[in-house]
């Protein structure tokens, strides 16, 4: 699945005031949350908490890419945002992460899942895509720049 079919504006904020890897997880939540009546907020919260117990989803150079598995869903749901300023998110490189690209799968769909982390992965290593990013002030800056 390529990236641009993930993208959503709903799903996309600039600029989040987080101070905590709880929040800024508790905030992704809230997003996938508001959009798909049947999923409670706990359970993507679960999901998300489940996975960063495992190991951190910080990637380094200010990334993250939190990720989980949900069993009522058909798609693969994906939340992009920046934070300002960055959270302390246990990344490897141990710097604070303002981007976040959350994604959020299918239980059963674990091939698709790897791939699309790994295209996530490969597009946020170009650093030109990555200062737009960063630089963005609004949400459609955001998926501007990882098309």
């Amino acid at each position: 699945m390529s990236i641009q079919h993930l993208l959503d504006i709903d799903r996309t904020l600039c600029a989040v005031s987080c101070q905590s890897k709880k929040r800024i997880l508790e905030t992704i939540s809230q997003v996938v949350a508001s959009q798909l009546e049947d999923i409670p907020q706990a359970e993507v919260l679960a999901s998300l908490v489940g996975r960063e117990k495992m190991g951190s989803t910080g990637i380094g150079k200010g990334i993250a890419i939190p990720h989980g598995r949900l069993a009522n869903i058909e798609e693969v749901i994906a939340v992009v945002l920046t934070t300002q300023p960055g959270v302390d998110f246990d990344a490897v490189d141990n710097e604070p992460v303002d981007i976040f690209f959350a994604l959020l799968v299918p239980e059963e769909q674990i091939e698709g899942h790897l791939q699309t982390l790994a295209a996530i992965a490969a597009k946020l290593n170009d650093e030109r895509i990555v200062s737009q990013i960063r630089a963005a002030t609004i949400p459609q800056q955001i998926i501007d720049a990882l098309q």
